[in-house]
């Protein structure tokens, strides 16, 4: 890839994580908010933009971060991805603990509640499921199935979460952003094809 070519990829890059960030600090919801609840709903923006990363990374597709160099900072975005998470319910949490209970029990009336709160148990699956690879000893093949199919199940989530309810971040720009996280996520899924779990083919591209 070209310098240019890299450039142009990383600021357009930059632009679709800036814009939503901006948007959503513009919003006139905040005024009525204290900054507990401010920054509950800008830790889930910040998910939601680091989920775009994911896929990018492990697909190998950010210029100066190939495959095997993207998929270690895909790792620690990984481990940026549940800290987001933890502020996001934690603020919530600190706002409102009634409505925090009855959202992880499932008995909340929203549907966004649903959506999210099993996006969120992915998360910490996921990210368990990376931390104790080794201690489980799972087969790379096996692994890599298990961690795609919570990968997928915490975009889907997260996706529905962020569409249905209607908070800090501005409808056009958080559609945009959606509908990226989708696309890179099923190209990734398709390029490095992930279900197709045959013994004789490559564990790795």
């Amino acid at each position: 890839m070209s310098r240019f070519r890299a450039i142009l990829t990383w600021v357009g890059l930059a632009t679709v994580i800036g814009v939503p960030i901006a948007a959503a600090a513009a919003s006139p919801l905040l005024q009525w908010r204290g900054p507990i609840y401010i920054a509950a709903g800008f830790a889930g923006v910040v998910a939601m933009t680091l989920l775009l990363l994911q896929p990018l990374l492990a697909g190998g597709f950010l210029p100066g971060l190939p495959a095997i160099r993207g998929r270690r900072v895909h790792r620690w975005i990984g481990a940026a991805l549940v800290a987001a998470v933890v502020i996001h319910v934690g603020a919530l949490w600190i706002t409102s603990p009634p409505d925090v209970i009855d959202v992880l029990l499932f008995r909340s009336p929203t549907p966004f509640s649903v959506w999210g709160v099993v996006a969120m148990w992915a998360v910490f699956a996921a990210a368990l499921l990376a931390l104790f690879r080794r201690r489980l000893h799972l087969r790379h093949r096996t692994w890599r199935l298990a961690h795609t199919s919570l990968a997928l199940v915490i975009v889907v989530g997260s996706v529905v979460h962020a569409i249905l309810i209607e908070g800090t971040m501005e409808t056009m720009t958080k559609a945009a952003l959606c509908l990226l996280v989708l696309a890179a996520t099923v190209k990734v899924l398709a390029d490095l094809r992930v279900w197709d779990i045959r013994p004789g083919r490559r564990a790795e591209r």
